[in-house]
């Protein structure tokens, strides 16, 4: 799944707004929202437990000594930082190629990582905060599909990959009327995607193992805040220029490394997701690699995709982590009534930040982002010939 399906809401599970803070609605039971998340918390405490007591260890594959985009041996560290959203234990490293400035996760996830720091993310604790985030982003969906109209405006088929649960292809059929739109992610998402009407079929599994059954069959295949997750990124591009039928087209966007906001906001930049973002590729490699696998990038854009949230993202983080953390399964007890209290009082007296730093991205940094090198993403499109 990808993050947007896109970005997370800043705050993930620990939203200021959060059940169990404060008075919480009742459901009609009797019981309060506050007690259901208290008791799904108290439910997932002793499995955390149980994977933390094996240590972090597991949890890496050892440090890579060369780059895996371009294999030099000339590496820098980027970035150190922890689990800023969800606040799971570890230390996240992220070191950039001096030749060809690819920043990634060293050392990466391993498939027990992987596993442990997506669960309760997408799914589980964090499923439906996130399930009416996406559901509310249509404009920003329509946007994405509009970018193909100059180059494609009658589509008969297409993929979106890392669909999660199928709200791009809802919105992008109010722009490519006629088009079918399929859904393909690894979590079940694209299945629930399917069973609600969002897509006519939904791949569950890897697109890279999944490809060869998916050859030729496409005139679109759509990666949207998709490859920075992936253990292997130039193998899904691959996988794509084999789904997608000669004279097709393939539209990635991705976060971009190079935004001046990634250096000016360090690791409160919201955008490096650690540690669920492995890969981060600055435009002129992605473009590179594009030809190289037989595409002809046709369209980059910078301020278009850019999602104006840096500064308000930015803000929210930093009084996240100041504040006492929230009642969350992977620490070993649930906060006292003092703690709750304190933190409560703390994000209350941070709204007026929140409110001044929603108002910078959307009034004065959004309309000069592209001049002023902060757009947070880019996206290509690029025709298979």
């Amino acid at each position: 799944m990808r993050d947007d399906e896109h970005e997370p809401q800043t705050g993930g599970q620990s939203d200021a707004k959060a059940d169990g803070e404060g008075k919480s609605e009742a459901d009609g039971t009797g019981k309060s929202k506050g007690d259901d998340k208290a008791e799904q918390v108290a439910a997932l405490r002793p499995t955390y437990q149980a994977d933390l007591a094996f240590g972090l260890d597991r949890f890496f594959e050892p440090p890579r000594t060369t780059c895996p985009w371009c294999g030099s041996a000339r590496l820098g560290t980027r970035l150190r930082t922890t689990d800023l959203i969800q606040h799971k234990p570890g230390r996240f490293v992220l070191d950039r190629c001096q030749d060809c400035r690819h920043t990634f996760q060293n050392p990466r996830l391993s498939a027990a990582g992987l596993e442990f720091y997506y669960r309760d993310f997408y799914d589980g604790l964090g499923e439906k905060q996130l399930g009416n985030t996406f559901a509310g982003r249509t404009k920003m969906y329509e946007q994405r599909a509009r970018a193909l109209l100059p180059f494609d405006d009658a589509p008969k088929t297409w993929l979106d990959v890392g669909t999660g649960h199928g709200h791009f292809c809802e919105a992008a059929r109010n722009v490519h009327t006629g088009t079918t739109f399929d859904g393909l992610d690894f979590t079940d998402g694209a299945e629930l995607a399917e069973q609600a009407g969002r897509v006519e079929r939904g791949y569950r599994g890897s697109f890279t193992e999944l490809a060869p059954e998916l050859a030729a069959r496409y005139d679109v295949v759509s990666m949207f805040h998709y490859l920075e997750h992936s253990t292997e990124p130039p193998r899904e591009l691959e996988a794509a220029r084999q789904a997608i039928r000669p004279g097709g087209h393939v539209v990635i966007e991705v976060p971009d490394p190079d935004s001046r906001y990634a250096r000016l906001l360090g690791r409160w930049w919201l955008p490096w997701l650690q540690p669920q973002h492995l890969h981060f590729v600055p435009v002129d490699n992605l473009r590179q690699r594009l030809t190289d696998l037989g595409f002809t990038v046709v369209l980059e854009q910078h301020a278009e995709p850019h999602d104006p949230v840096d500064l308000l993202a930015a803000t929210w983080l930093a009084l996240d982590n100041t504040a006492p953390r929230d009642n969350l399964p992977w620490l070993s007890h649930p906060p006292n009534t003092w703690r709750r209290t304190l933190r409560g009082l703390l994000l209350l007296a941070g709204v007026p930040l929140l409110i001044l730093a929603t108002l910078l991205d959307r009034f004065a940094v959004r309309p000069l982002s592209h001049r002023l090198g902060v757009s947070n993403a880019y996206r290509l499109v690029a025709r298979r010939d």
